[in-house]
């Protein structure tokens, strides 16, 4: 499986950004997806994830309200809405894939390679 991630760039604090993963590759199965974020000298950071179904979401708690995770499965794509974009969000943005959520969760599945957000005035 293939993941590439895109839609990071500059935003003011406040502001909304998009992004988009898209998955190649072996899809015929429906793969959880989740992203995360690394910030520079930090931990990569579990954001968001999605079943395959669709039907199950979950969120860390700081992004609880704030971004919106969602897919596409005809195109094999997944969504990372995020509104309310603080300074503190500044980081690269990855998203992975996996078999099931808790093993997309425990950063066992696979990787694409990340997008850089900036939120900056």
């Amino acid at each position: 499986v293939q993941l590439q991630a895109s839609g990071g760039g500059l935003v003011q604090p406040g502001g909304s950004l998009r992004l988009s993963c898209a998955a190649s590759g072996r899809t015929d199965s429906t793969y959880a997806m989740a992203w995360f974020r690394q910030a520079p000298g930090k931990e990569r950071d579990f954001v968001a994830a999605i079943s395959g179904s669709g039907g199950n979401k979950f969120y860390a708690d700081s992004m609880k309200g704030r971004f919106t995770i969602s897919r596409v499965n005809a195109n094999n794509t997944v969504y990372l809405q995020m509104n309310g974009l603080k300074p503190e969000d500044t980081a690269v943005y990855y998203c992975a894939a996996g078999a099931t959520v808790m093993v997309v969760m425990d950063k066992k599945g696979y990787w694409g390679q990340g997008t850089q957000v900036t939120v900056s005035s």
